[in-house]
């Protein structure tokens, strides 16, 4: 790797800014991620710079800049959505907040690819994914409109003499059909083709590990046995040898069926002695009466710390020789706020305060906080482990708990007349009802907190309800999800109302869900969808038909990153075979599928 042969990307806090350097990484070219606030010599340095998203609006007081010298030092900008704003204001340009706000997918128009280098090899109509509120309604002089959209006039623009760009749309997340081409385009502009790979960051991490840790220093690893702890301990173990890391997996009583067996089976093979800890009761009995997704998360996460605790009393684990190992991975500190100017959208079990403080104390050691999920599978295999491994559904490490929604939360009833209203005018048999209780959601780089809508089945056409669904949830800010009653298809028999039911964070709730959960994993793989399947979030929720019941929502979405998703679109007599297999769980009312994107929805629920 040339070492200025580098390209930038400007974090305004957006979720995106990590994932556009990941994908420019894995397109070939080295990438630095840097504040707006660095000196005009530091960006001078580059051969190239990205201006990512955020969750702010140019115009609004405090909002990130960045200093208008910047595009004068003659080197090579790409402005993405906020960024894309921000350098078109800062050049003479125009932003509005129009009304007309787009989350989820949409299509470009660009008449002639050939007027830019940015837009050569893409063709006239692209599918690309929109997330703004704001809109570029005039381009400063010198600049060329390149591409539209129904919403978005100036969807994407350049200045060819000064190669400078700007597009509204996110071409680092894989709903943008060909965004890989269009930064590649980007990466041939800056010179700096063929700058990095995966190799090279296995070599420079393995360094950074043994200089963190020293010469006889050890790792304390918390293990979960999903692919990012598993990759993370098989990186240390690397490093350091396999002496000086020690597995510790905490049965918190939200684990899967058979999980903590079937762990420590499998780990043992790949030379992995697993120390267990059956926690579950501190679990319980600390989580009994919540509800508040945050502060689940914040009381898994300390139980965790208190566990690990315990574990190095017991062992009598000198803290001058040990510290503390972590799978986390890019997405686990971007959603949790974890850059200057971003917005939370939830706080992840490993970035709670506590072990916050430990990460600023320099006492835990992250091999993968640089990676995004893809990533780590592909390092995973360059690390000999098991495709069987690597190929593993991701599952948060809060466990089973993130799954159980247990809030209440009151229905508007104005906003389902408003919905049915809507859509009874262009769908004849169109049904919906608001369910009583809540989902963490993403809007525009913003967290939401919402309630969810449940629909009929009113056609079997996968993008058709797909369509609705995004509809619903960019005109309707009340809603950020969209769940569908399967095999109800005639309204007439749509139910009229849900009864909330009290969800507890308790063994005999958490089994009903473990039960649910065991059954959808073993159907996936029986019918070999499992690998079609990016991750299938399998949630226990507080309402059903009549009161004391419950109901299932399931999640199965495809994503590379996690950063955005779309869900999967299941084979219908598949689906309604695996609905009517939940519904034989006692207490459990009704089977309900996620037809909800990422945005504006996230891939777990809380």
């Amino acid at each position: 790797m040339e070492s200025d042969k580098k390209i930038a990307v400007i974090d305004f806090g957006g979720q995106y800014s990590h994932l556009i350097a990941s994908r420019v990484r894995r397109l070939g070219a080295y990438t630095e991620i840097l504040s707006n606030e660095e000196s005009m010599k530091k960006y001078a340095s580059y051969s190239g710079i990205i201006l990512s998203g955020g969750p702010s609006s140019v115009y609004e007081k405090d909002s990130p800049q960045i200093p208008e010298g910047i595009f004068q030092l003659r080197i090579p900008i790409l402005g993405i959505c906020y960024g894309h704003q921000l350098t078109m204001k800062l050049m003479g340009g125009k932003v509005e907040s129009t009304g007309d706000s787009e989350y989820g997918p949409a299509t470009i128009e660009i008449p002639n690819s050939s007027d830019s280098q940015l837009s050569h090899g893409l063709a006239k109509q692209e599918k690309v994914w929109m997330s703004h509120g704001d809109e570029v309604v005039s381009i400063p002089e010198g600049f060329l409109k390149l591409g539209s959209t129904d919403s978005c006039k100036f969807a994407m623009v350049s200045n060819e003499s000064k190669k400078i760009y700007g597009i509204q749309f996110h071409p680092e997340v894989t709903h943008t059909s060909h965004g890989n081409i269009l930064l590649s385009n980007f990466i041939q502009i800056c010179g700096c083709k063929d700058s990095w790979n995966l190799q090279e960051f296995i070599q420079k991490e393995i360094e950074i590990i043994r200089k963190q840790v020293g010469e006889k220093g050890k790792v304390f690893m918390l293990v979960s046995g999903g692919v990012d702890s598993t990759v993370a301990y098989l990186m240390l173990a690397k490093s350091l040898g396999a002496d000086r890391v020690r597995g510790l997996l905490v049965d918190t009583g939200f684990m899967r069926k058979n999980e903590v067996s079937d762990l420590r089976e499998n780990l043992h093979k790949l030379g992995i002695d697993l120390w267990i800890r059956d926690e579950s009761k501190y679990f319980y009995d600390a989580l009994v009466g919540k509800s508040d997704p945050e502060e689940k998360r914040l009381i898994v996460g300390n139980l965790f710390l208190e566990a690990q605790a315990r574990a190095v009393d017991e062992l009598k684990l000198d803290p001058k020789e040990w510290i503390l190992g972590q799978g986390t991975i890019y997405p686990d500190t971007i959603e949790s706020g974890g850059t200057k100017h971003s917005h939370k959208i939830k706080t992840h079990h490993n970035r709670v305060p506590a072990i916050q403080k430990m990460l600023d104390e320099g006492k835990i050691i992250e091999p993968l906080k640089d990676l995004y999920k893809d990533e780590v599978r592909e390092l995973g295999n360059f690390l000999g482990l098991d495709p069987i491994w690597t190929d593993r559904h991701p599952f948060p490490g809060p466990g089973l708990v993130v799954r159980m929604i247990a809030t209440h939360r009151a229905i508007d009833p104005q906003i389902e007349i408003k919905i049915l209203s809507h859509y009874q005018k262009v769908i004849n048999n169109f049904s919906c009802r608001v369910l009583p209780f809540p989902s963490v959601g993403v809007q525009g780089d913003q967290r939401s907190y919402a309630n969810c809508l449940l629909i009929n089945q009113f056609t079997d056409d996968w993008t058709m309800l797909d369509k609705i669904a995004t509809s619903i949830t960019n005109r309707f800010k009340e809603i950020n999800r969209v769940v569908l009653l399967s095999e109800e298809s005639n309204s007439s028999s749509f139910p009229k109302s849900f009864k909330f039911t009290e969800l507890r964070m308790s063994q005999e709730h958490s089994d009903l869900l473990r039960e649910a959960d065991f059954i959808t994993n073993q159907f996936i793989f029986e019918y070999k969808i499992a690998k079609e399947i990016w991750q299938m979030p399998v949630v226990l929720v507080p309402c059903g038909r009549e009161e004391g019941k419950f109901s299932i929502i399931l999640r199965p979405v495809e994503s590379n990153e996690a950063m955005t998703a779309n869900f999967y679109a299941m084979n219908w007599n598949l689906l309604h075979k695996l609905c009517k297999e939940i519904r034989k769980i006692p207490r459990i009312s009704d089977v309900f599928f996620d037809l909800t994107n990422k945005p504006p929805g996230t891939i777990e629920w809380e």
